[in-house]
């Protein structure tokens, strides 16, 4: 059934969403983040209405970011005043997260791998086997006795990434089960994980391998003993 759409200049046609428009984009913003591939209307309904949504979402404290290359918008909480800006210390409607450090490892290397798939141009999305993403990670953490130990910790952690939503998981092709699981590495953490972030994570990375290479070290000599 095609649409039909009046030309009477009696009845201009609308140039805005209507407010249910603006009422159902603010709702999802504030839930989740919106990508364009997830829904091209609200997608285009942001695009026209991103002026009304930064004012509203400004009162709560908030702020709209929106990447039109990358195709994704989230709401984040405005940066805290200076220390000498009189202006009132407002509560965070949106809770900081502590990330643990298997967590903010598998961020950084997702991250690293994103920068190092987008260098080398061709497709736009980086899709990835859950034995990919183990063997990124695997390589920083100590070895031990159980191997399926270790993976399912690391299967844990990729669990977790997904549900910040940095990993999607796809649908095996033709719907078999038994195919190993793949992800698509979601654009967005490139918002959330800056050239700062990374080089104060890759210090910190150093300083634990360090750690890490002492113990393996002892563990060697306490083996030869």
């Amino acid at each position: 059934m095609e649409e039909e759409f009046s030309h009477s200049p009696s009845v201009p046609t609308p140039t805005v969403a209507p407010n249910a428009d603006l009422s159902v984009l603010l709702i999802g913003l504030l839930k989740s983040v919106l990508y364009r591939d997830g829904d091209e209307r609200q997608w285009a309904a942001l695009l026209s209405l991103q002026a009304r949504v930064r004012d509203y979402v400004a009162v709560l404290n908030l702020e709209l970011v929106l990447d039109e290359a990358e195709g994704y918008a989230f709401l984040k909480s405005r940066p805290e005043p200076a220390d000498d800006d009189p202006s009132p210390r407002l509560p965070r409607l949106v809770a900081r997260r502590p990330l643990s450090f298997a967590v903010s490892l598998l961020l950084a290397l997702l991250r690293k791998k994103l920068a190092e798939f987008d260098a080398g141009g061709g497709d736009t999305r980086l899709v990835l086997s859950r034995d990919d993403i183990v063997e990124l990670v695997r390589v920083f953490l100590p070895d031990g006795p159980n191997e399926a130990k270790l993976i399912d910790q690391i299967e844990t952690t990729i669990n977790k990434v997904a549900e910040l939503g940095f990993l999607q998981k796809l649908k095996p092709a033709g719907g078999a089960a038994a195919e190993q699981a793949t992800y698509e590495v979601r654009r967005i953490l490139k918002a959330f994980v800056d050239a700062q972030w990374l080089a104060e994570f890759d210090a910190r990375l150093a300083a634990y391998q360090s750690q890490l290479g002492g113990v393996m070290h002892v563990r060697e000599e306490a083996g030869h003993e």
